[in-house]
């Protein structure tokens, strides 16, 4: 299946896990990631892209479209901060990095991009960045 083809289809779908209705009792938070994993991954927004990313759900296919839209834009506003897309990126596990070498080093060649980030992003890219002289 092509990287287009997979985008017509839904996290519930590429992972081939249905997560169901969210419990009656779920926060809003829940529920808007139960409702987003059922949603073709091309149809989610830039804010719907952080949300999912910073739950670390479906990361393995969408950290490749948050890429696309971070080289054209790194400080890309998902509706909360200039950057907020990125941070979230940047939060991903550390596990996911190891696993996938490819985006690490998009990620970093984007972040070198930044002349000034703002707060929160500037401190998430120094993590970032540190994280592989501490391992």
């Amino acid at each position: 299946m092509g990287e287009q083809a997979g985008r017509r289809r839904s996290l519930e779908e590429l992972e081939g896990e249905r997560w169901g209705d969210p419990p009656v009792d779920a926060t809003r938070l829940i529920a808007t990631a139960h409702r987003l994993r059922r949603r073709p991954v091309a149809d989610l927004t830039i804010a719907d892209l952080r949300l999912l990313i910073g739950q670390q759900i479906g990361v393995t296919f969408l950290v490749p479209v948050a890429l696309e839209i971070l080289k054209r834009d790194p400080l890309a506003d998902a509706g909360m901060y200039e950057g907020d897309l990125l941070r979230a990126v940047l939060r991903i596990d550390r596990s996911f990095w190891e696993t996938h070498a490819e985006h690490e080093g998009t990620v970093r060649t984007i972040i070198d991009s930044i002349a000034e980030p703002p707060g929160p992003v500037g401190e998430q890219i120094a993590r970032f960045r540190g994280r592989r002289s501490a391992s």
